[in-house]
């Protein structure tokens, strides 16, 4: 083989193994678009608009007495009802921001919420908030009328709520309310409603 052969199969190889490099990183390229695009989708950053937000009020209890007392959060606007709804369970489940006692324990995980026609609102918790809960009858109150009076208080479509626990029907959570059918709000538990005046 002659020199002048040797540096062709030299250069040959080199090309050779900056086009299995460039194919490659192009493959990678592509394959980071669409995430990044998602990204982008879903933190609403694409018009560099700040994301609209919708005030809610979440229900939770305050040392003094075994009230319900509201307390408001932003929330990301959104047309779909069910999307909402879930935002304001998740947020509840994170706990005050105000000193409040959450009736939910914190590693209570929403697993599911659909709404009716009728309006009767399912919400499906793990299995938590019935394992780590501190009971008595005014902390199971407490739990359950928070959920029911924060999605009956926010929207308004939302009539009654079913409380289910790991995509089961319970009888109760502690043995004190009925959990065998859909609750209506109770507001008499609550205090210092926004706009009550």
């Amino acid at each position: 083989m002659s020199v002048r052969q040797y540096a062709f199969l030299i250069a040959l190889s080199v090309l050779l193994i900056v086009l299995v490099v460039m194919f490659f990183k192009c493959g990678e390229e592509k394959k980071l678009i669409p995430e990044t695009v998602n990204q982008m989708l879903d933190s609403e950053e694409i018009s560099g608009e700040e994301p609209e937000t919708k005030k809610v009020s979440l229900f939770f209890l305050a040392e003094e007495d075994d009230l319900l007392h509201p307390e408001v959060r932003e929330i990301k606007a959104d047309a779909v009802l069910i999307l909402q709804a879930k935002l304001v369970i998740r947020e509840l489940i994170k706990g005050s921001r105000n000193g409040g006692i959450s009736p939910i324990p914190v590693k209570t995980k929403l697993r599911e919420l659909f709404i009716t026609d009728e309006g009767i609102a399912f919400v499906d918790f793990s299995k938590e908030i019935q394992e780590n809960q501190f009971f008595g009858s005014a902390g199971e109150i407490a739990a359950v009328f928070s959920i029911v009076n924060t999605l009956a208080y926010n929207f308004k479509s939302i009539k009654r709520v079913f409380i289910l626990i790991d995509g089961r029907e319970k009888e109760t959570l502690g043995g004190h309310i009925d959990l065998k059918r859909p609750l209506l709000p109770r507001f008499d538990l609550a205090v210092n409603l926004p706009g009550s005046g």
